[in-house]
């Protein structure tokens, strides 16, 4: 184990297909048929959550402070004990912090590259392409 590192977050990946009853995806983007299978859901509004994501312009804190509530605010009606996060990295810590005050465990998406090699029968060649495939959650660490 690396130095700096306690035994409390050795293991921080939740692997498996169902450690969570039920994980709202709080992302800009649709889960992953591998994330689905794992018990992420789509939110009912996904365009709110997506608007509320996407920073246009430069930010001020109380702008982050404000979408990071409603969102917590979404999570917290859901009813789901975990979202998924993931977006600008200014805005994940105000926002871990707003799920936190609401009793919503914060999860990142884990993943591991993997290597697809595909043969062109015509041509002969091959062609190489990096695959991202879900591999579990890593939960957000406790502040303090």
């Amino acid at each position: 184990m690396e130095a700096g590192f306690s035994r409390a977050f050795a293991r921080p990946c939740l692997q498996g297909k169902r450690h969570m009853s039920y994980v709202l995806n709080l992302t800009q983007h649709a889960a992953t048929a591998d994330q689905l299978a794992a018990g992420v859901v789509e939110p009912a509004d996904k365009r709110a959550i997506q608007e509320l994501l996407t920073f246009e312009e430069l930010p001020d804190a109380q702008d982050i402070l404000r979408r990071a509530a409603a969102l917590a605010g979404i999570a917290r009606e859901s009813g789901h004990p975990a979202c998924m996060i993931g977006g600008a990295p200014f805005f994940m810590a105000p926002l871990e912090h707003a799920l936190e005050k609401v009793g919503v465990k914060t999860l990142y998406a884990f993943s591991k590259r993997e290597s697809v090699e595909t043969l062109d029968p015509q041509t002969g060649s091959v062609k190489k392409t990096q695959v991202f495939k879900h591999a579990g959650f890593v939960e957000a660490v406790p502040r303090g």
